[in-house]
């Protein structure tokens, strides 16, 4: 029998790990928040609040070591994951495992993983550690390319080069957007395709493992934009799709939620990406799902049953975007945004906002897909992010 409450820890606190956090709270668990930055979205809602850089092993160690968590959850991948792997050894338990973090951190391992090791089909690729060494290995790919650092996330330090013209400045952005000290890129052949996915794949105590509804997605530099959800597939379509997730996942190991990405073109399912923790594009989930992303990824790492993953009713999801540097942020338009029925505004809480940071989430919901993306794109519209005034200005904004 399983006696709660159990200690987690969130190595990264940002609005996934804020709606990781809810889920933990109310299934009776303790939540100690870790990030860089002070007032992390999770950090809102955690029992514990620590503040250090994740990149740095003695530190990591050292705030594991105050708590001891039963349960280490990481959320972002820049992390000094060799120190997972230890405090593995020692008993505490790592989502999924400190093996499937490493790889799934790095482009590199995880494309290596699936195209090489399990003969999984994905976009052609190359890596490069030199401009002189892209110019060469990008060429035979075809033009365009995507050049990307093969330690990032959300688009960060990613172009799109449409040739050698542009190879030169892909380089120095992709080095620049890189986590830690990375000086390899990641060049990769420019799919055409019908529709983008992510297949929601859990994986159980027990061994089995279980699918959400795909849910369809776009993407812009590299990073969600909007999400939608049920995504169209044929059986055929599903079929692979779901083979190739329960293969990965199942080569990684571990337990909870795996988002993974694919293309679809034709009846052709291409492996794109993989994270080892709930999607972005899977925010859609709490409003179309009898059990959200977060629901379930709790549920499969404290090992409760789940007993039924049902689709409710097509939803839609909008990003909330920043359109420029700010230092304290407020919302206004909110009553406009919630003014029509079945639209729900989640603002992740972030204190500070940078050109083009996700700020917020709109989500709606309708009886076909199609209505509900008209429906989250327009709530969204009515969202604008502004400097926090001074006290004495506030009434301007409250009237404006």
């Amino acid at each position: 029998m399983t006696i709660y409450p159990k200690l987690l820890m969130l190595l990264g606190s940002g609005e996934l790990g804020k709606e990781i956090a809810i889920s933990a709270k109310r299934l009776g668990c303790k939540v100690v928040a870790c990030d860089r930055y002070a007032g992390a979205p999770a950090m809102q809602v955690a029992d514990y609040i620590e503040i250090f850089d994740m990149t740095n092993p003695e530190s990591l160690k050292a705030t594991i070591y105050k708590h001891k968590p039963e349960i280490i959850i990481p959320e972002i991948e820049s992390l000094a994951v060799d120190v997972l792997s230890e405090i593995e050894t020692e008993g505490i338990t790592v989502i999924p495992n400190a093996r499937a973090t490493s790889i799934t951190m790095n482009r590199d391992k995880i494309r290596t993983l699936a195209n090489k090791e399990l003969g999984i089909k994905t976009a052609r690729f190359a890596y490069a550690s030199s401009s002189e060494e892209l110019k060469i290995v990008a060429a035979p790919l075809g033009w365009p390319v995507f050049v990307k650092p093969v330690m990032s996330s959300s688009g960060k330090g990613q172009s799109l080069v449409k040739s050698a013209l542009g190879l030169e400045n892909a380089w120095k952005k992709a080095i620049e957007g890189a986590r830690g000290n990375s000086s390899q890129v990641i060049v990769e052949e420019f799919v055409k395709f019908d529709l983008e996915i992510t297949l929601l794949t859990i994986r159980q105590k027990n061994g089995s493992t279980i699918f959400c509804t795909p849910i369809g997605h776009e993407q812009a530099d590299g990073d969600y934009q909007c999400s939608w959800q049920p995504a169209n597939l044929t059986d055929t379509q599903l079929q692979k799709a779901q083979s190739i997730a329960k293969s990965v996942t199942s080569n990684l190991g571990g337990i909870g939620l795996f988002g993974v990405e694919f293309f679809i073109r034709g009846e052709e399912v291409i492996f794109s990406e993989l994270s080892p923790r709930p999607h972005d594009t899977g925010l859609v989930t709490l409003i179309t799902q009898n059990y959200s992303e977060f629901e379930l990824h709790l549920r499969a790492v404290l090992g409760i049953p789940i007993p039924e993953i049902l689709l409710i009713k097509p939803g839609a999801s909008r990003v909330i975007l920043s359109k420029k540097n700010i230092s304290d942020v407020c919302y206004k338009g909110i009553e406009k945004c919630l003014s029509e029925k079945s639209v729900e505004l989640f603002l992740f809480g972030k204190p500070n906002a940078r050109k083009g940071r996700r700020m917020g989430v709109v989500l709606a919901s309708h009886t076909n897909i199609k209505e509900a993306r008209i429906k989250a794109d327009t709530a969204a519209l009515h969202i604008e992010i502004l400097e926090k005034p001074n006290a004495n200005d506030s009434r301007k904004i409250d009237n404006a």
